[in-house]
């Protein structure tokens, strides 16, 4: 279907590669998710992919300065005012061998050919000024009925590329969409093929999710098709386990998916709210009242979210902060000294306490009879900024003495003791910040530490 009627604004740049392909003599249009964004009434795209029947050496030969990013599958990037602009070549993709990537692609001059090689009907629209909107697989009437369809053959999309099946889950989420049943019952039918897509495009599908609108519809969706048990088989455990605790009112998953869906739209948060009880079911004990109880199991989190953020080839910043988080996410001071509170930042970090006490307060907010503890985390929280605005020592970096001074003075060679004297002095210092001068640390040192 072609609709001229469409209006859609296109950036000058953009304008500039058509209008540019177009006067050498070649098709040109805005495709995929652009369209789709502007068609759905979105905040206007970042990024504007362009197709053409110009192969990529006339892609060269047309524009002044352009990345042959990706020339093997037919993609150029086209440089307009030190933007770059992907234009890829009608084509249509061999065979898939791996569920991952064809083993190569064919150009070819049919718009509709192209298009018949996209994911779902909703990124297969395509548009320019001339000819307006062109929807040959019904996306426009799947966008006003708030619907993923796959393009075609479900099973075929989804065994040619299976990361496809967690992009429809994505999509669904993000968008408030529902997933066609035939499409939905694809997914289910080739949820294994995920294995064989790498770890790197998991994650970079999953991160996407937890950061949506609507992050707990994603986590509903991963579970319904199956995806979940091959993705997270952890999380799949504490699917529909019972807590059998009388702080709780949910199970495990669903107590996780409350944390995550009170949690703020904060990657490092919502994945720590995604793990912070993952070892719940491996921790669970149950005493002779016929409570349960999970001791330990902030701990063993721990460690499990190290090994899953580690398999899913997070970079190792995120990895420290997420599992600080996971690690300290059951430290709620009840009653809460300067001390301890000053000890609360030192551990988790100043850059990271604010996370500490969004993420608690998503606990408690999952949990039932939350009150308490919501007062208990706001304490807490007013006595951490106060430390922190009165720029007390906090850190071994904030004291008057370094390693060197230590050294110099008390003649020891750099190594652990040198480390045990510092964390011994900012002890002290969290006791009573008064002590951190040179000399005053200085002389705890050879009184106290040296007894």
């Amino acid at each position: 279907m072609i609709d001229k009627n469409i209006e859609m604004h296109i950036p000058i740049d953009v304008k500039i590669i058509l209008e540019c392909l177009e006067n050498n003599g070649y098709e040109s249009y805005i495709v995929g998710g652009s369209v789709r964004d502007c068609k759905i009434g979105k905040a206007l795209p970042k990024d504007y992919d362009i197709t053409t029947n110009a192969l990529p050496e006339d892609i060269i030969r047309i524009f002044d300065k352009t990345v042959p990013t990706g020339i093997e599958h037919g993609t150029v990037t086209v440089m307009i005012n030190g933007d770059g602009y992907e234009v890829t070549t009608y084509r249509i993709d061999g065979e898939y061998l791996d569920n991952r990537r064809p083993e190569g692609v064919t150009f070819v001059l049919n718009l509709k050919e192209d298009l018949a090689r996209r994911d779902f009907t909703i990124n297969a629209l395509a548009f320019n000024e001339q000819h307006g909107l062109i929807d040959y697989f019904g996306g426009r009437l799947d966008l006003e009925n708030k619907i993923i369809r796959a393009v075609g053959e479900a099973n075929k999309r989804f065994q040619e590329d299976a990361l496809r099946m967690l992009r429809a889950i994505r999509f669904a989420a993000s968008l408030d969409f529902h997933i066609e049943e035939k499409t939905l019952e694809a997914i289910k039918a080739n949820s294994n093929l995920i294995l064989n897509v790498s770890n790197e495009r998991i994650r970079d599908e999953l991160c996407k999710m937890m950061v949506s609108n609507n992050s707990t519809k994603a986590l509903r969706g991963l579970e319904e098709t199956k995806l979940l048990e091959f993705i997270l088989p952890e999380l799949q455990k504490a699917v529909g386990f019972n807590q059998k605790n009388p702080h709780h009112d949910k199970d495990v998953f669903e107590h996780i998916l409350a944390v995550v869906e009170n949690s703020p739209q904060s990657l490092n948060i919502r994945m720590a709210a995604l793990l912070h009880d993952i070892a719940k079911p491996n921790c669970f004990t149950i005493d002779k009242r016929g409570i349960g109880h999970f001791y330990g199991h902030d701990k063993k989190s721990f460690i499990m979210c190290q090994q899953i953020l580690r398999r899913l080839k997070f970079d190792n910043q995120s990895i420290s902060k997420i599992s600080i988080l996971v690690k300290e996410h059951m430290n709620v001071l009840t009653k809460p000294s300067d001390a301890s509170v000053k000890r609360l930042i030192n551990r988790v970090g100043v850059d990271l306490v604010r996370d500490l006490f969004a993420l608690q307060r998503a606990d408690a907010l999952g949990s039932k009879s939350s009150e308490i503890r919501l007062g208990e985390i706001s304490r807490v929280e007013e006595r951490a900024m106060a430390i922190l605005e009165s720029k007390v020592p906090l850190s071994v970096s904030d004291l008057a003495v370094n390693g060197g001074d230590l050294m110099s003075e008390f003649s020891i060679k750099s190594g652990k003791e040198i480390g045990e004297m510092l964390k011994f002095l900012l002890d002290k210092t969290l006791e009573n910040p008064e002590l951190n001068s040179k000399e005053k640390l200085l002389a705890i040192i050879q009184h106290e530490y040296k007894k």
